[in-house]
């Protein structure tokens, strides 16, 4: 780091904007696994009511008398309310991937412009110095080329 305060800054700025951005991908992530686990388990409440559905159905081509179709109908209905809230879930869980995707993007450019920012003025810092150090060499070329111009510059001295 350069002992330029406005680096010294702009150093602060990148190091809190990239630890911001880690955790925003560790959040993501933890989103995302989550997303897949509420995705995962509305499908298998999913598969799970199409078992039960074709199990019962076979059942009552047998036999069913009033009181099964009640147990069959109610827990149904339960299972029915089961998937529907877990659909909510898993909606809502996809909903919190999408914004923690959108505030790890906003960190990544920020953390991109700050990076770029830093470079640019690295770079006008190092123009500046070459700028002064030529200055200082065109000086210096000047100086010997007058005083080997003059010889009898170094007499009168």
């Amino acid at each position: 780091m350069s002992n330029n305060p406005h680096q010294q800054t702009l150093g602060i700025l990148l190091e809190r904007a990239t630890s911001q951005r880690d955790e925003a991908q560790r959040v993501l992530q933890d989103l995302l696994n989550r997303a897949e686990q509420a995705r995962a388990q509305h499908g298998q409440l999913t598969e799970y009511r199409g078992e039960y559905q074709q199990r019962w159905s076979q059942q009552f081509a047998q036999q069913g008398t009033m009181d099964i179709v009640a147990c069959y109908q109610n827990f149904r209905g339960r299972l029915d309310e089961a998937i529907d809230s877990q659909g909510h879930v898993a909606s809502h869980a996809d909903q919190r991937v999408t914004r923690a995707r959108e505030s790890l993007l906003e960190l990544e450019t920020r953390v991109a412009a700050i990076t770029k920012l830093m470079e640019r003025r690295r770079l006008e810092v190092s123009r500046v110095q070459q700028r002064q150090d030529q200055r200082t060499t065109d000086e210096q070329a000047a100086r010997a080329s007058l005083s080997g111009a003059n010889p009898y510059s170094r007499l009168s001295a």
